[in-house]
């Protein structure tokens, strides 16, 4: 059976509360050897670093665009001071989940730049990678770290175009995809997906958000059924989609994600 990297998975999300353990035996009966567990908010720092150690995880610590409405100042200041205290910890990996969403009208998008350009430098001084939040906000994402130059990582959730995808990959990032590839109407997604070379693409799930198609449910049936929750043992189906787009084996995809995984993220070899 392969072994799988889920490079993207919120196991500290509260939909999890119920059946934890039993989530990770799934996934590791399924063949997901590894999960990286991105924070969102100082709040989870330790909730995250906890459920690593107990789960045989990795993980990262940062503030998502999401969250810095509700952040203080304070808060870079406190990432800055768990980086510093984890920083011989084997399981801490990068920087994130961090980046910008101009999808949401509401937020505030200087305060999200101002609090992804002090995390970029939080991921420079400590040499660490970061995981990036992509959310019609590649062409910003890229002036940042051109301004402030990190040591890779992954754009989480790509659905950039061929030539954003050019550019993060010539900064040394590897892009993420996962349940929205295996909708049929993700035709964006799909033809990255097919057309991008092996080295540029990791799998994730981005459980328990972005249901896979056999999960998603639309409105209509949710008055039926509810939508079921994503979660890591899904990945080996998803990477099913992927192999299928480029015409490769289950194998194959196993072996040059994870390899991508691990050069995006050095202390997954760890």
């Amino acid at each position: 059976m392969p072994s799988w990297i889920d490079t993207h998975c919120h196991l500290d999300a509260p939909e999890f509360d119920a059946d934890r353990d039993a989530v990770v035996a799934r996934a590791r009966a399924a063949g997901v050897s590894r999960l990286v567990l991105p924070a969102v908010q100082v709040a989870h720092f330790e909730a995250v670093r906890a459920l690593a150690q107990r789960h045989d995880c990795v993980y990262a610590l940062g503030i998502h665009p999401l969250c810095v409405d509700r952040a203080t100042d304070d808060d870079l200041q406190r990432l800055r001071a768990a980086l510093q205290a984890q920083r011989d910890d084997p399981r801490l990996v990068a920087v994130g989940e961090i980046g910008l969403d101009h999808f949401v009208a509401e937020l505030d998008r200087a305060r999200q730049e101002r609090f992804y350009l002090a995390q970029l430098q939080l991921a420079r001084e400590f040499g660490l990678p970061v995981i990036l939040h992509v959310r019609r906000s590649a062409d910003a994402l890229l002036k940042g770290l051109r301004r402030i130059a990190v040591r890779g990582g992954i754009a989480h959730a790509f659905n950039g175009s061929a030539v954003q995808a050019g550019h993060f990959a010539a900064m040394g990032f590897k892009l993420g995809f996962g349940g929205a590839m295996t909708h049929e109407r993700a035709l964006q997604i799909r033809r990255l997906a097919a057309m991008l070379p092996d080295r540029a693409l990791v799998l994730e799930t981005d459980a328990p958000d972005i249901p896979p198609q056999w999960l998603y449910r639309n409105a209509a049936q949710r008055l039926e059924l509810p939508q079921a929750r994503n979660e890591p043992a899904e990945l080996p189906r998803i990477a099913e989609t992927l192999a299928a787009l480029r015409g490769c084996s289950l194998q194959q995809v196993a072996e040059f994600t994870g390899a991508n995984a691990c050069d995006a993220l050095p202390g997954l070899s760890a």
